[in-house]
């Protein structure tokens, strides 16, 4: 049991780090992903928010609340992006950075649904 303490703490403050860089520094965030705002900031707003301080919140959400499903949502969210990732891999040709981040995403997925389902 204190394993999945560890292991469920651990996702979640992976969840608020990655969420702290896209949050608090779109611009670096934005040169990982080859990512270019089109002239207007709707770029930097969008990587803010949903590489950024949604993982933020999800992450700090589950260990406020504490409960298996709390931690399994954050294994729910990166499988959204795992399966956002999957369908570029697919749809809009592979690239090594692209299978890093869907290996890392599933992990996370792998991990956090099966000690908490």
């Amino acid at each position: 049991m204190e394993i999945i303490i560890l292991l469920n703490g651990a996702l979640a403050l992976l969840t608020i780090g990655f969420g702290l860089f896209g949050w608090l520094t779109p611009d670096y965030t934005m040169r990982i992903v080859d990512l270019h705002d089109g002239g207007s900031s709707m770029g930097k707003s969008e990587v803010r928010a949903a590489s950024g301080a949604l993982f933020v919140m999800a992450g700090v959400g589950a260990l406020i609340l504490a409960t298996p499903a709390s931690f399994a949502m954050i294994g729910f969210i990166w499988g959204g992006g795992a399966l956002g990732r999957v369908t570029s891999l697919i749809l809009d040709g592979k690239t090594q950075l692209k299978w890093i981040f869907f290996a890392s995403e599933l992990a996370v997925v792998v991990i956090a649904l099966s000690i908490n389902l």
